[in-house]
């Protein structure tokens, strides 16, 4: 027999990434674990060493599954394309069931629980979500989309609380259109220049013509 796993590896971080999503890292037994995973306690041991192990590997799973979502939208301008990764994440009805709130989110909330790697796993997932966004905000400073002297940290920070605020929200009650009236005002921190720019041009030449 080879020496690989006789289970779909995937399959069970995804399962694990669940479990901790749902119940967070101290809350999650390892008969939860064995429950949602299938496989034994040993095979757990085995493969990621312990509870901890697994913990890490399915984090990272699910920030890159995050992270491909956020890239994945795209727009025609930085400002759209923000806004359309807030809206990506909005609740839908029809999406498969999945559990509420945020893995990234509650790992960071629940640090004080983690291990070392594990807390610093949490810190550096969350802060890859952020980059992504202040990413944004730097093409729409080249782009002339937002002013030169925007302070991009303040701000890349600000819309990262709304994308946290969309993902946690309707663990509070928060339904899908008063979260996207949410977003709709949470873009106002983000004039769109270029269309100020054309309204003031047009009413320089009217101005001109009259």
């Amino acid at each position: 027999m080879s020496g690989k796993p006789q289970y779909d590896e995937q399959a069970v971080i995804t399962a694990a990434a669940g479990v901790f999503w749902r119940h967070g890292f101290a809350a999650a037994s390892l008969s939860d674990l064995t429950a949602a995973t299938g496989l034994s306690r040993s095979s757990i041991y085995q493969r990621f060493g312990d509870k901890d192990g697994l913990f890490l590997e399915a984090l990272e799973a699910h920030t890159e599954r995050s992270l491909c979502r956020m890239n994945a939208a795209k727009a025609d301008s930085p400002r759209r394309r923000l806004e359309a990764i807030l809206r990506t994440f909005l609740p839908d009805p029809a999406a498969p069931e999945r559990p509420p709130g945020c893995l990234i989110a509650r790992s960071c909330n629940e640090a004080a629980e983690l291990s070392a790697a594990g807390s610093a796993a949490a810190v550096a997932a969350a802060a890859r979500q952020r980059e992504i966004i202040r990413g944004i905000l730097s093409d729409g400073i080249s782009g002339g989309e937002l002013a030169h002297n925007a302070d991009v940290d303040t701000l890349s920070w600000y819309f990262f609380g709304v994308l946290h605020a969309v993902l946690n929200f309707p663990n509070a009650g928060a339904d899908r259109p008063t979260l996207d009236r949410m977003i709709d005002v949470a873009m106002t921190a983000w004039p769109d220049l270029r269309t100020e720019n054309n309204t003031n041009f047009v009413h320089k030449c009217s101005e001109r013509n009259s």
